[in-house]
């Protein structure tokens, strides 16, 4: 008897300590917001412009993540890279018009958003998005009074997968890194989470190419849908 009481004392004394991070960090595209349709609207202008036919979304899905260059060389694979790279100020402006038109968060974001805030943890975004876009996009989604710092691919001279970004945005919340945990659905943001001592989440339900492997990421875990995340025990220890 007594050794059934001590086990029951260590499982409840396990569940007791389980508990949300302090503090969690999150990349945008891919992760927090199904951002695939604006930009399909976006390439999809650009094709219309130059007399091609519409792109299908399952198409440019896999190239969100890895950002502007990535979508436009997808929406024309046979045009020289140099002169692709010319027509991104276009793409960014063609996205810009569409901005928060069509994506959404996904599903189940929402959910563990709210959950996060009502176990007192604090959020916020590090995203490769340029600045002025993501501070366009939160107000749309309702989340500038909720998020607590947004740092985008032009904020710093760096970004991910350099760690600078997520460092300087655990700064900027005052907590230490090692106490927060970021969220990415792309290497690169695990890489930077890595790099900068913070527990990483490899966000599955994000967009990935084909010969992407995340097992290879070396993520502290792996989640498959955001509602997962509304449990504490889903997230990795912070210390």
């Amino acid at each position: 008897m007594r050794g059934q009481a001590d086990r029951d004392r260590r499982v409840t004394v396990a569940l007791a300590t389980v508990a949300f991070p302090k503090a969690v960090l999150f990349d945008l595209d891919g992760t927090l917001l199904d951002s695939a349709p604006d930009m399909l609207a976006a390439v999809n202008a650009m094709r219309a412009a130059r007399g091609r036919s519409a792109m299908a979304l399952d198409e440019l899905r896999p190239h969100v993540s890895k950002g502007a260059r990535a979508m436009v060389a997808a929406a024309f694979p046979q045009v020289e890279a140099s002169e692709r790279d010319t027509w991104i100020p276009e793409f960014l402006d063609c996205y810009q018009r569409e901005l928060g038109r069509f994506g959404a968060p996904f599903d189940g974001i929402e959910a563990m958003l709210a959950q996060l805030e009502a176990a007192g943890s604090v959020w916020g975004i590090v995203t490769n998005k340029p600045e002025y876009l993501a501070k366009q996009l939160i107000p749309l989604l309702g989340w500038e009074r909720r998020c607590a710092v947004l740092i985008g691919g032009d904020t710093l001279p760096q970004r991910k997968p350099h760690p600078l970004p997520l460092t300087v945005a655990a700064e900027r919340i005052g907590i230490a890194p090692a106490q927060c945990v970021y969220v990415g659905d792309d290497e690169r943001d695990i890489i930077a989470a890595r790099a900068a001592g913070m527990p990483a989440v490899a966000a599955l339900w994000g967009y990935r190419l084909i010969e992407d492997d995340p097992l290879a990421w070396q993520a502290n875990t792996m989640i498959e849908q955001p509602l997962e995340l509304s449990a504490a025990s889903a997230w990795p220890a912070t210390r």
